[in-house]
């Protein structure tokens, strides 16, 4: 008679019983991995909060006074909207930082931007010329880089001057809104648009209705205005600099040798000779809004907090 033999006539169960041991602690161990998963990944974080801690006062510390002067350095990259990081509020914050600091010497507004909100371009705008006029000992100079059209020649010209490279893209002064009509494909494909509203306008430029010539003409008003806001704008920030040339504001683009011509830019220069020959204070310190230390370390390494804390510690699983 076999051991399994023997087994069986004692507890003719034995067989279930032992593969439930076996379950219960498989079950055991995973969840005793899963906690001490979840330990590591609570002390990494713990540690990324505790590195941007340590950053955050170094960072405090670097914008003391040190005692030198300096040209502080705003930035506006990539397209300008209040979900980028060219939005009004981040722009703003660090201007304004960048005025307070008490070595600052003089602002350079590096510009490389296609443009973007009127809306965003204005705020900035504004605030530029509100701390020109706070603190006018301290000049502040635009400085366009690859790119300086549209919504980003719009906050340029807050600046008292405007400089760029002799192949900068500078200008398009213009508004622009565009869409698609599907009207005749849904009329192939045999579909039916069906479009309920409360107001006579409310479906205005809906892609898969007519157009209709009465809403075309309010929206072309709308674009119209909103255009010379940009003009006049334009007007007040650049004054007699600019050439008796209706082509400026036509919504073409230039080089910046072209511009300079045309009174859209006043020189040729980058933003270190600007610091060391107009501002006089070499020095450059960047003020521009930047993501937290702890964002950053996270995108570097491919997972977010978001992940981390919510999906690995709060999501339910079955294991």
């Amino acid at each position: 008679m076999s051991v399994f033999d023997r087994n069986s006539d004692k507890n003719p169960n034995w067989e279930r019983e032992t593969l439930e041991k076996l379950a219960f602690a498989s079950l055991k161990e995973q969840r005793a991995a899963r906690r001490w998963g979840i330990f590591f990944k609570a002390l990494i974080f713990v540690y990324l909060f505790g590195v941007f801690i340590l950053f955050r006062w170094e960072l405090e510390d670097d914008g003391g006074s040190s005692g030198e002067k300096h040209t502080a350095v705003v930035e506006i990259n990539g397209v300008i909207s209040s979900d980028t990081e060219a939005n009004a509020d981040s722009v703003i914050h660090a201007l304004r930082k960048a005025f307070e600091d008490e070595d600052t010497a003089g602002v350079i507004m590096r510009i490389n931007s296609p443009g973007g909100s009127p809306v965003q371009s204005g705020y900035i705008n504004n605030e530029m010329r509100r701390l020109r006029e706070e603190y006018p000992d301290i000049p502040l100079h635009a400085v366009i880089t690859d790119m300086g059209a549209s919504g980003g020649y719009y906050i340029a010209v807050g600046a008292e001057n405007i400089y760029a490279d002799k192949s900068s893209l500078v200008g398009s002064i213009g508004v622009i809104m565009s869409g698609f009509g599907f009207v005749d494909t849904l009329q192939k494909l045999g579909v039916e648009r069906r479009l309920l509203t409360a107001g006579g306008h409310k479906g205005m430029l809906d892609p898969f209705s007519p157009e209709q010539a009465e809403e075309k003409q309010h929206v072309q008003k709308l674009l119209d205005q909103i255009h010379q806001q940009f003009i006049d704008t334009v007007k007040l920030g650049r004054g007699e600099r600019l050439q008796d040339d209706e082509s400026i504001f036509s919504g073409l683009i230039w080089t910046g040798e072209e511009a300079m011509r045309l009174g859209l830019v006043d020189d040729l220069a980058s933003s270190s000779s600007i610091a060391k020959n107009v501002i006089g204070a070499e020095t450059l310190v960047n003020f521009t809004a930047e993501k937290d230390v702890v964002e950053r370390l996270l995108e570097d390494l491919g997972v977010s907090a978001r992940h981390l804390v919510l999906e690995e510690v709060f999501t339910p699983r079955l294991q």
